[in-house]
């Protein structure tokens, strides 16, 4: 169910990585979605590790000044065969979850399986999926990279399920 009262809802879908954050926001209006804008946050992998993460998290919280969403989504970890890997996306994740919950933001979890099922049709989506769908579903996106494809799917998900997330929550 989408935001069924029509009061404009503003939503922020995180992708989080180490190397790239992508991010997306898009408003809500009843059944009918919007693009806002969409972009990725580099840190540099030369910085130390606490610095990276640092960056992702001014970066994030520079996001939610200028485009002020209502709520966020971020993408759940997916359990990777590096352990070191995993952890490393964790904290990257962390920063993600922290900086909107810093802003006062409700704040949103969705499994990649979920997204993608969510956006495309099935949980087993791939990257050209997910892009093609995001171009259709947000025309005024234009070309996006994977990471931002990737968030937007996320905000969009929320989008349609955010209502049952809340009584779930």
């Amino acid at each position: 169910m989408m935001n069924a009262n029509r009061t404009p809802i503003r939503i922020l879908g995180l992708d989080p990585g180490l190397r790239r954050t992508g991010w997306g926001v898009l408003t809500v209006e009843g059944s009918r979605m919007s693009h806002v804008a969409h972009g990725v946050i580099v840190p540099d992998e030369k910085a130390d590790f606490a610095q990276r993460l640092l960056h992702l998290f001014e970066g994030i919280g520079a996001v939610i000044a200028e485009h002020r969403p209502d709520e966020a989504a971020v993408e759940e970890v997916f359990l990777n065969t590096n352990a070191q890997s995993t952890l490393k996306l964790g904290h990257a994740r962390a920063a993600a979850l922290i900086a909107p919950a810093q802003a006062g933001l409700a704040v949103a979890e969705y499994s990649t399986r979920l997204v993608k099922k969510a956006v495309v049709g099935t949980g087993a989506a791939d990257k050209a999926q997910i892009g093609f769908m995001i171009a259709r579903l947000l025309p005024t996106a234009g070309k996006t990279t994977a990471d931002c494809a990737d968030a937007l799917a996320v905000a969009i998900t929320h989008a349609n399920l955010r209502v049952a997330h809340r009584r779930v929550a």
